[in-house]
């Protein structure tokens, strides 16, 4: 029934794998317990993950090479072997072999990543008996994560699970169908691709799994379609953070985003860019606005997080921003799998298949797979250090360092990427010429030749056209946020090429600078 015991010569343990302690994936016992389940717990959290080695005869405290009495080893071996399979479900079947290190004999009980999880300890229950590996130690997986072995496992996503508490009516269809197209559209990024966006209709939504048949024909919502639309208050946020330093201590800035969840994305985008240091490109007499981290990247990240969050953790995708780096949080580690090496090649799994069909729709990702490269190569051709990627089994997280120095710097580096010119970042402190390109340029400086962003132009444009516009009304007409929108306008008022006259809703804007000096 069982394989035949072996001795594992060069590919075993070797002396710094001992000395190392243990591991995810790693836990030492100085002999077999008499209580199978002191080690139980580690058997299944190890099946329900990458898997792992339990070695019995070294000490966990020391590290020291015990070694198991030679007379005893064979029927050691065949209590372990015998204890696992009798006391996990589904079966579990370890690979058990012989090591000798300093001159000692050791027991080693490989196990593999299953291919059925949950696995749990058949005299505990499903519930109480599943267990996961974080940070080293073995501990409950609780209903939730549970829940989500069981979807995984059968090929399905949560996000794909219908609601029959629920429904939801024509018009409320029709009206995610036109908002969804209008997302699309503004997100277009050619004539042609707009000419390639076609009606969202019910059926396509049935078919991405945002919508389900239920009994007696009726049409019900899935996950998915909550979490789209934003209509469970809890889960569907994200939460946004500036801090001071490099930890949580001192907040500067909190948000929490809901509604739509594209709408939570562009709000999430855009408090990034608010905080981030912004330089700038000099093109003739225009300015070309350069953050310090790759703006494309950053959303692509935040997509991304929403794509693979488990919402099943009852926990929210964070965005936290530090002196230091962009820290992206999202609930849920790593896919079955996906490996930090296979993700950094381009491998892709996504958690929630629903939203992703309609994230890619409303042209918010392009090719899956191909945002970790992308994201690598950005950050190399800006100067900065590489990406740091952290499988927190429980959550996964993405830190983009905002200098070349280390991570654990605390230096400020806040003008690390002001004052670019033709391409090339320049030092700025200290020198007129980075002051001249930074955000706070004044009309001294525009009377020179106005140095005006792409958005800038945007907003100016719309206003010449109909100086009526609301904010509102402007967002709706250029395709972004309010918020955005009001960053914009204040930016403008500011550097006095802007300035409203009368009421919010019966007022009008002024443009305080010849359009024959910018739009051109």
């Amino acid at each position: 029934m069982f394989p035949a015991v072996w001795i594992k010569g060069a590919n075993g343990m070797t002396v710094e794998e001992i000395l190392a302690g243990e591991s995810k994936n790693v836990e030492f016992k100085v002999q077999r317990p008499k209580d199978s389940g002191k080690y139980m717990k580690t058997v299944v959290a190890f099946s329900n993950g990458e898997g792992g080695k339990i070695i019995f005869g070294v000490d966990d405290k020391t590290r020291q090479v015990i070694g198991i009495p030679k007379e005893f080893v064979f029927s050691e071996i065949d209590a372990i072997t015998s204890a696992i399979s009798d006391s996990c479900e589904p079966l579990v079947i370890p690979d058990v072999y012989l090591q000798t290190l300093e001159n000692k004999t050791i027991i080693v009980a490989e196990i593999s990543p299953g291919k059925q999880r949950p696995y749990y300890i058949k005299s505990l229950g499903i519930q109480d008996g599943t267990y996961i590996r974080v940070s080293g130690t073995s501990r409950p997986a609780g209903r939730d994560l549970t829940a989500e072995m069981y979807y995984e496992d059968e090929g399905r996503s949560y996000d794909n699970v219908i609601r029959n508490d629920l429904t939801v009516t024509e018009k409320e269809i029709q009206d995610l169908c036109q908002r969804m197209k209008q997302v699309a559209l503004w997100n277009s990024k050619s004539q042609a691709q707009k000419d390639a966006v076609k009606d969202v209709t019910k059926n396509v939504l049935l078919s991405w799994g945002l919508l389900a048949e239920g009994t007696e024909g009726r049409i019900h919502p899935t996950n998915g379609y909550i979490f789209l639309v934003g209509n469970d208050p809890f889960l569907s946020q994200i939460q946004c953070g500036m801090f001071k330093g490099t930890t949580r201590a001192i907040f500067v800035d909190k948000r929490e985003y809901g509604g739509a969840l594209w709408e939570q994305i562009e709000e999430a985008f855009q408090f990034v860019l608010r905080n981030i240091h912004l330089g700038a490109q000099l093109e003739g007499v225009y300015r070309q606005d350069i953050y310090e981290l790759p703006p494309d990247s950053i959303r692509e990240l935040i997509i991304n997080a929403v794509m693979n969050c488990s919402f099943l953790q009852n926990s929210h995708i964070q965005v936290a921003i530090y002196d230091d780096r962009l820290e992206i949080t999202s609930p849920g580690g790593l896919m079955p799998g996906v490996t930090l090496t296979r993700m950094k090649e381009g491998y892709s799994k996504i958690r929630n298949r629903a939203l992703a069909h309609a994230f890619s729709y409303m042209n918010l990702i392009e090719a899956w797979g191909s945002g970790i490269p992308k994201l690598i190569q950005a950050m190399h051709s800006y100067g900065l250090k590489e990406p740091e990627f952290l499988d927190l089994e429980i959550g996964f997280r993405v830190n983009l360092y905002r200098s070349n120095e280390t991570p654990d710097t605390t230096q400020d580096t806040t003008q690390a990427t002001q004052g670019t010119t033709q391409g090339t970042t320049q030092a700025t402190q200290g020198t007129t010429q980075a002051t001249q390109a930074t955000q706070g340029t004044t009309q001294a400086d525009i009377s020179s030749g106005p140095l005006l962003t792409d958005a800038d132009k945007s907003i100016l444009r719309i206003i010449l056209q109909n100086p009526a516009l609301t904010q509102k009304e402007m967002a709706l007409e250029l395709g972004w946020t309010v918020n955005r929108v009001k960053y914009y306008l204040s930016k403008l008022k500011k550097r006095e090429i802007l300035r409203h006259i009368g009421s919010s809703q019966k007022g009008h804007w002024d443009i305080l600078l010849d359009p024959l000096v910018w739009d051109r």
